[in-house]
């Protein structure tokens, strides 16, 4: 996509520490050490209840963690060309989403970006490495990066392209709208009421987001290039729950699921590019009911 240079004004982002490292190595994301399976479970909305075990202090209202940074967001966001890439896709995901919350008439508020930079970070979800991939955390109303998964992504799920890489910005962010929309509160109350279907409904929540990033797409159109369509159905095929177990030599199991199959994946990416619209996203959710 040919996203417009960023505003320095318009993007909330800060650097992570980089402190504590990681048990047994250096703290980075140690190049080839994050087997297919670990990647596939958190890539493109990682569950911080459920990876970082904080569900019950997240619901109970965890204290917000605040990175602290002396460097401006032009600093930041200029440091390589991933963080640059990213940050353009803030802020059209910015750009795009405050509108359609006018429009609505619901309150919104800009996401924070924060880029890891290998070891552990406190977040307001808890303790986070970098190891565990990008990630959405709703108490903060964080997005949290460290961008050299991108090559891993490219590297081991053969999800390359920088319509890939947007697709993981947009997803996470995707996550920052159902928690603007209390939508995730909604869910998290389901799972909790309904300990049984708590897969099952985690999956509808991923669906949702893999939608709404297609639909800041599909709003974007004039932007897409040649070959973009084709980077985001690899990239939603590879990481399909199904996928994922096949590549690593495990056995296919639908209930253990929790960002659903590739075809899944890759419909509810296809149904937000092609319509635009995010009320076609919403009856995803619908299903919980």
């Amino acid at each position: 996509m040919r996203l417009n240079p960023f505003n320095p004004g318009s993007v909330n982002v800060g650097r992570g520490g980089g402190g504590g490292g990681l048990p047994g190595g250096r703290g980075g994301l140690g190049c080839g050490a994050i087997v297919i399976a670990l990647i596939g479970a958190v890539v493109f909305g990682i569950d911080p209840g459920q990876m970082l075990g904080t569900m019950q202090g997240m619901q109970q209202g965890a204290p917000q963690q605040t990175v602290q940074t002396s460097e401006s967001a032009a600093e930041i966001c200029n440091d390589n060309a991933y963080a640059l890439e990213t940050c353009n896709a803030l802020s059209s995901l910015n750009e795009t989403w405050e509108p359609v919350f006018a429009q609505a008439g619901i309150a919104f508020e800009q996401p924070r970006l924060v880029f890891l930079q290998g070891g552990t970070e406190n977040t307001g979800c808890g303790q986070a490495s970098s190891a565990m991939g990008p990630f959405y955390c709703p108490a903060d109303q964080t997005m949290y990066i460290d961008t050299r998964f991108y090559d891993q992504l490219e590297q081991q799920l053969g999800a390359g392209g920088d319509f890939a890489r947007y697709y993981v910005v947009a997803h996470e962010y995707g996550h920052h709208i159902q928690t603007l929309t209390g939508v995730a509160g909604t869910i998290r109350s389901a799972q909790s009421q309904s300990p049984q279907r708590a897969n099952q409904l985690q999956v509808l929540m991923e669906l949702q987001a893999d939608c709404y990033a297609g639909a800041w797409a599909g709003r974007n159109r004039n932007l897409i290039e040649p070959g973009d369509l084709e980077e985001g159905m690899n990239a939603a095929s590879a990481i399909g729950d199904d996928t994922l177990s096949r590549g690593s030599g495990r056995a296919v199991n639908p209930e253990s699921f929790t960002h659903g199959t590739s075809e899944q994946r890759m419909q509810a990416l296809r149904l937000g590019l092609e319509t635009g619209d995010d009320r076609q996203c919403d009856r995803i959710v619908e299903q919980s009911g």
